[in-house]
C-alpha cells in the first residue's frame, strides 16, 4: 500500500477513536506492530478557533510515524483551515473523517453527514487537499443507509479529487457498530478505483484481519474496538499471516506488565492527575477474562496515587495466577 512516501504490504493500522486513540494508547500499539497511527477525531471547528484542547489532540512523537491527523467538519472553510493547521504539526497523512456516525457530528453535515450531499463532500476533500502538502486520505461508510449505498461513486469520487487512499467502514451510517458488516463491496471499490482501498470494522482477531486481507484484496486492515480489547493484535495477526497460526499467547503477567507500561506513558504524557484518571477506561480490556476483574478494576478506579495502582495490579497478577494453578487453568490466551 503506498500512500505519499509511506510503501507498506498489507499495513494493519490503528483506526482512529475518539477517547482511546491518545498518544499514550498509539505507542503501545505501535509497539506491538500497528504500522500506521492516527489521531482521534479532530474537529475542524475547534481548530480555526484557536481551542487549545482540539490543538492537543494533533501532538505526536517521532516514534509513532507513519502517523495520520484526522480532521472532520461539515463546513468548507473550516476545514481548509483545520488542514492547513495539521500541516504545520508535519504528520505523514492528513485524513478527512467521513463516516463517523454519531448523532451530534452528523446532524451538522459532518462525519457520515458528509454522505447525504456528495458535491459537497467532494468541494470538501478537494478544499483539504489544496490546503496541505500531506498526502490527504478519507475515510467514510458504504453509505448513510442500505437504500443509499453509493460507495463506489464515492470512492470514484475522492480519487478524481486527489485523495491517496480511501479507507470503507463496510457498515453504513444508520447501522451504527450494530449488525455484520458487508464486505462485498470492497472488490467492487477495487476495480473502479486505482487508490488503495483499507477495511475497517468488525476485525476483532489475528483471523479477522487474514479473512478480510483474503477474501476482499484489499490494501490494508484498520483495527479498532479489537485493539482495545488485545493490542497484541497487530504482532499476533501478523504471525499469523505469515506462519498461519499465533505464536504470541499473552499470559497474564504481560497483560499486567503492558497494562502498567500503558499507566506509565499516559502520566508521563499527561501528568498524574489526568494519566491516572483516563486510563481507567482501559483497565477492563487489559484484564477482560480473568477472574474477579469487576471488583479489582473498581479498586483501581479508587486509588490516586501510581504507586498504588501498580502495587494492586502486581498483587492482582499474583493472586490471578495462584488461582489458575489451583483451578489448573492455563495462564496464556
Amino acid at each position: 500500500m503506498k500512500i505519499g512516501t509511506i510503501d507498506i504490504a498489507n499495513a494493519i493500522v490503528l483506526a482512529p477513536m475518539e477517547d482511546v486513540s491518545d498518544l499514550p494508547f498509539r505507542l503501545v500499539c505501535k509497539r506491538l506492530g500497528a504500522d500506521i497511527l492516527y489521531t482521534e477525531f479532530v474537529n475542524s471547528e475547534g481548530l480555526v478557533r484557536n481551542s487549545e484542547k482540539t490543538k492537543r489532540k494533533m501532538i505526536f512523537s517521532e516514534e509513532e510515524r507513519p502517523f495520520g491527523i484526522q480532521i472532520y467538519g461539515g463546513e468548507e472553510s473550516s476545514m481548509e483551515g483545520a488542514a492547513r493547521m495539521a500541516d504545520e504539526m508535519n504528520p505523514d497523512i492528513v485524513d478527512i473523517n467521513a463516516g463517523c456516525w454519531v448523532k451530534n457530528v452528523v446532524l451538522h453535515g459532518a462525519g457520515a453527514g458528509l454522505l447525504k450531499d456528495l458535491p459537497k463532500m467532494e468541494r470538501i476533500v478537494s478544499s483539504v487537499i489544496k490546503a496541505t502538502n500531506k498526502p490527504v486520505t478519507v475515510k467514510t461508510r458504504l453509505g448513510w443507509d442500505e437504500n443509499s449505498i453509493r460507495i463506489v461513486d464515492v470512492a470514484k469520487m475522492v480519487e478524481g479529487a486527489g485523495a491517496q487512499a480511501l479507507t470503507v467502514h463496510c457498515r453504513t451510517r444508520e447501522q451504527g457498530h450494530k449488525g455484520d458488516p458487508d464486505y462485498s463491496w470492497i472488490p467492487k471499490i477495487k476495480e473502479a478505483v486505482k487508490i488503495p482501498i483499507m477495511v475497517n470494522g468488525n476485525i476483532f482477531t489475528p483471523e479477522d484481519v487474514h479473512r478480510t486481507f483474503a477474501e476482499t484484496g484489499c490494501d490494508g486492515v484498520m483495527v479498532g474496538r479489537g485493539a482495545i480489547e488485545n493490542p497484541w493484535i497487530f504482532k499476533q495477526a501478523k504471525e499469523f499471516m505469515q506462519t498461519g497460526q499465533v505464536q504470541t499467547h499473552v499470559t497474564v503477567e504481560e497483560r499486567v506488565r503492558l497494562c502498567i507500561e500503558h499507566l506509565k506513558l499516559s502520566v508521563q504524557y499527561k501528568g498524574d492527575r489526568t494519566g491516572m484518571f483516563e486510563m481507567r477506561k482501559h483497565y477492563s480490556g487489559y484484564l477482560r477474562g480473568l477472574p474477579n476483574v469487576s471488583k479489582v478494576r473498581m479498586e483501581l478506579m479508587g486509588l490516586t496515587d501510581i504507586e498504588a495502582i501498580v502495587n494492586r495490579l502486581l498483587l492482582f497478577k499474583d493472586e490471578t495466577l495462584l488461582l489458575m494453578e489451583e483451578k489448573d487453568v492455563p495462564a496464556a490466551v
